[in-house]
């Protein structure tokens, strides 16, 4: 019977493998740069008629300071509230008419707007992208009117979520002096204060092609690309390439500490967080392939050891799970939450996860352990890499941190070139407690009026 298991699961892994693109070092990928500034990436995947265009602009809620929070989010918004040449929603009816789909969403580092199609109405994507990056109708009373509706989503997702609503406060606590600490939807007080002039200035200040990436992914011809590409966004004023503010950074600032009750909490909620290099920051790339080796170690499965040894050998957490994404233009956190099981505290909660860091400090994972993280990461890896939007996605956000796509082509590479030397070297580096926020929500304590990618 376990001969014959190993089989099965040797034939199954097989057919998929089959079923998944080519590696990322593989691709065949093309790019040019316009007179304008705007930069083109054409991704060619010829398995389905289809085609996914995504307009990334490097502009989002790290490019903001008080009293402006939430303005990219609100900007775009009102993308999709008509242009000199479209009435407010004809865009969406456009692409709907042409059996597409179309969107947009706002992170900490980017704003990007996308439309997905058969690959023969690419034109039509290109032509309405165009219009709204430089011709944008900003109407003081559609403005006002959305305006209420981003207030609205703050509340039902933020307000009204005492878990959501304390994360947004622990994250300003993590992030003492980066810009990475307000939230990405805005704070409260500020949307309030939002005025159509500045959006208009937002606008002009951010939204230009030298600003702005174009990526295609799916059944074209780069050439065919290009050439639509100069004749509907070769038009549109380059301006000018606007900078990113310096971020305020200041390494290993201290252990620093939230403690928050909430009367909607049921069970207590552990956050731990640490400051760490992305890709765009790291001085050795080699530390960036490690945290993810050991973000797998702590949080890939089951098998897992914040699960095999908090959830089912100590019984101390209901849940846990670890996480780490290096796909940020500035430093960022390997973060960790947890629930503690009916009688455990939630420093008791802590006492255990920390003690499962310091193991990992002490001594090199096993083989076996270290295998296991490494293929769980690179299985999701070219799992994701199957859907010609989410290559579209990990190209953008490469370009628009500043990362750069070509990034991809090693990561595989990277990934399987960690060593259990590796984890145990950025464990004992990274882990440590002055780069450590913890935060605590428990039950009880008060009605809640707590005032990260946003659609």
């Amino acid at each position: 019977m376990i001969a014959r298991a190993w089989i099965l699961a040797g034939v199954v892994a097989g057919l998929l493998m089959l079923a998944v693109p080519a590696s990322a070092r593989d691709w065949p990928v093309s790019e040019t740069r316009l007179d304008n500034g705007l930069h083109v990436i054409v991704r060619e995947d010829h398995r389905a008629p289809v085609v996914v265009s995504q307009v990334w602009y490097a502009v989002g809620s790290s490019y903001e300071s008080r009293p402006h929070t939430g303005i990219s989010h609100v900007l775009e918004h009102m993308m999709f509230k008509g242009t000199k040449n479209l009435k407010p929603g004809e865009f969406s009816e456009i692409v709907a008419r042409n059996g597409g789909e179309e969107n947009a969403f706002t992170s900490r580092d980017y704003t990007a707007y996308y439309e997905q199609l058969a690959a023969d109405r690419l034109e039509t994507a290109f032509r309405l992208e165009a219009d709204r990056m430089h011709q944008l109708r900003l109407d003081p009373d559609a403005f006002r009117k959305e305006r209420d509706v981003v207030l609205e989503e703050r509340r039902l997702r933020i307000v009204d979520q005492p878990v959501a609503a304390f994360g947004e406060r622990f994250n300003a606590v993590s992030y003492p002096v980066s810009a990475y600490r307000q939230p990405v939807i805005g704070w409260s007080e500020d949307l309030h204060g939002l005025e159509i002039g500045d959006l208009r200035d937002w606008y002009r200040r951010w939204y230009s092609p030298a600003n702005a990436t174009l990526v295609v992914v799916g059944d074209v011809e780069p050439k065919v690309v290009f050439e639509l590409a100069r004749k509907y966004f070769g038009p549109v004023p380059g301006g000018e390439d606007p900078q990113p503010p310096v971020d305020r950074h200041m390494s290993a600032p201290g252990e620093r500490r939230l403690s928050a009750s909430d009367d909607r909490v049921r069970v207590p909620h552990l956050s731990m967080a640490y400051e760490v290099p992305s890709a765009a920051t790291a001085d050795d790339m080699a530390d960036v392939y490690a945290l993810e080796v050991l973000a797998g170690v702590l949080d890939g499965g089951d098998g897992a050891r914040l699960a095999q040894r908090l959830v089912r050998d100590q019984s101390v957490a209901a849940g846990v799970g670890a996480g780490y994404s290096p796909a940020a233009r500035l430093d960022t956190r390997f973060s960790i939450e947890a629930t503690p099981t009916s009688g455990t505290s939630p420093e008791a909660l802590e006492a255990a996860v920390r003690e499962q860091i310091a193991a990992l400090r002490r001594e090199p994972v096993d083989g076996e352990t270290l295998e296991r993280a490494q293929n769980q990461i690179l299985a999701d890896h070219l799992y994701g890499l199957d859907s010609m939007f989410y290559q579209a996605m990990r190209i953008g956000r490469l370009e628009a941190t500043g990362i750069g796509w070509e990034w991809l082509k090693g990561f595989e590479a990277g990934i399987r070139g960690v060593t259990a030397a590796d984890v145990q070297r950025v464990a004992r580096t990274y882990l440590t407690d002055d780069r450590l926020a913890v935060g605590v929500l428990r039950p009880g304590g008060g009605n809640g009026d707590t005032d990260e990618e946003a659609e």
